[in-house]
């Protein structure tokens, strides 16, 4: 009678099952790294993340402390720096959401229509990321200020535009768009023509395809847009503060709020200011990239 070969007697002395299994998991990990220099590259990721964000953001979070937490408290409660912290995120957060329809109806434009200038008003929508931000500001001023030429004509109409939250959210508006343009431009080029047609063919009107084609499409990319302008809008300084007019509780901002704390060395309550900035901003960031997410995954169903 034949005795039942063991596992190491056909495996060999030297390939035994855990051997084997060995081999297997280090043969898996190579196919799922084929590209070389993961150590590297991991490493000047972490080391950048940690020099460059981790490292800073720490010490802001560690410097307010300085005060107590009854001195954070008392800095973060003073009317003056309530009333710019909610300045700057409620202008921000204006701003973006108007920049949505804005975006959307110019990367439209840029995207399906053939016109003469075409090309030069694309460049044009690149100009707020190329501009100085104080020749932005100055610019705006000139142009919105009461003897301007625009700001001239509200204020027959008793509208204040320059030296007022009017004129905050005019440069917020100014230098966030592009985000938005830039961000919804690239999926509108991308989006397949003939889904729009099929929808003609069964009877979809023009708002009725807008609004059940091309929307779903392009909504995850507007919101990633609007984020983006949100986030540039809140930490906004040079474009801001020439045309603010920086009167204390009523068109100072958080970053002019901030500076002046720099400038009478209070470093503990600069950074208190800050940090909530930080935190207003990554609460509204998370909640943005959680509608990004939500919406994502229903225009894949």
């Amino acid at each position: 009678m034949t005795e039942p070969l063991s596992i190491p007697s056909v495996l060999g002395p030297d390939r035994g099952p855990h051997r084997v299994l060995g081999r297997f998991r280090l043969s898996r990990l190579a196919e799922r790294s084929i590209l070389p220099g993961f150590p590297l590259a991991l490493g000047i990721t972490l080391a950048y993340l940690g020099v460059i964000v981790v490292l800073p953001l720490t010490a802001l979070a560690v410097k307010p402390w300085e005060l107590g937490v009854s001195g954070v408290w008392a800095a973060l409660s003073e009317p003056r720096v309530a009333a710019a912290l909610k300045l700057s995120f409620g202008v921000s957060a204006l701003a973006a959401l108007v920049n949505a329809p804005l975006g959307l109806l110019l990367a439209w434009t840029l995207t399906r229509y053939a016109f003469p200038g075409r090309r030069l008003l694309d460049a044009l929508v690149d100009l707020p990321f190329a501009l100085p931000t104080a020749v932005a500001g100055i610019a705006l001023t000139a142009i919105y200020a009461p003897t301007g030429p625009l700001g001239a004509q509200f204020a027959k109409l008793g509208i204040k535009t320059a030296y007022s939250p009017v004129g905050i959210f005019i440069a917020l508006v100014f230098i966030g768009l592009p985000f938005v343009v830039r961000a919804i431009q690239p999926v509108l080029q991308d989006l397949d023509r003939e889904v729009e047609e099929a929808a003609q063919t069964l009877g979809a009107n023009d708002l009725q395809r807008m609004v059940h084609v091309v929307l779903p499409a392009v909504a995850p990319a507007m919101i990633s847009g609007v984020s983006l302008a949100f986030a540039r809008a809140v930490g906004e300084y040079g474009s801001v503060v020439f045309i603010a007019g920086n009167m204390p509780l009523k068109t100072e901002i958080a970053p002019l709020l901030i500076v002046i704390k720099l400038e009478q060395y209070d470093y503990a309550g600069a950074a208190a200011v800050g940090l909530a900035m930080v935190a207003i901003s990554f609460g509204a960031l998370v909640v943005i990239n959680a509608a990004q997410v939500f919406l994502a995954g229903r225009g894949r169903r």
